[in-house]
């Protein structure tokens, strides 16, 4: 009784501790079009590596459309017969990228059953923003299951 209590009272204040932003990423396959390139200059400050460096991860500039321009690059385990890792984009929805990442204030943490977690703040670009609304600011959370390749991500305000 108290332990269903409890998970009511939690499951009720979710909504006010965080919201859910709509969109918060898709995660494709590279393509022709993800170019070194396209790596935000300077490299040294755009680019991470994590697991010993078996994964990498890149913010990515494209420049145009310049309101969803930055996506974020992830190369991560499992190899394929090459020895070659898998090669993702991470961005906002179907081949639009984000207004923003600030790569710089990224934080990860691992969890042996999910995997390794790497949160930064992203922004999507609202036009309301200009006139003194929300600025379009969330926590986007990025998470890369070595074990069976799969990456999900995630946003909240």
């Amino acid at each position: 009784m108290i332990r269903a209590s409890l998970l009511t009272l939690i499951l009720a204040a979710a909504p006010a501790l965080s919201q859910d932003v709509s969109n918060s990423g898709m995660v494709r396959k590279c393509d022709d079009a993800t170019r070194a390139d396209t790596i935000a200059e300077p490299w040294e400050e755009n680019t991470a590596t994590y697991s010993d460096g078996a994964i990498r991860i890149a913010r990515l500039d494209f420049t145009e459309p310049a309101a969803a321009a930055v996506k974020l690059l992830v190369l991560s385990p499992p190899r394929d017969e090459l020895g070659l890792r898998q090669c993702r984009v991470v961005s906002l929805s179907d081949g639009m990228g984000f207004y923003d990442i600030d790569f710089a204030r990224r934080e990860a943490s691992y969890d042996p059953q999910r995997g390794l977690t790497i949160s930064m703040p992203a922004r999507q670009y609202l036009p309301e923003s200009d006139q003194g609304g929300d600025d379009g600011w969330f926590q986007l959370y990025i998470t890369i299951n070595q074990q069976s390749g799969e990456i999900t991500t995630q946003g909240f305000k």
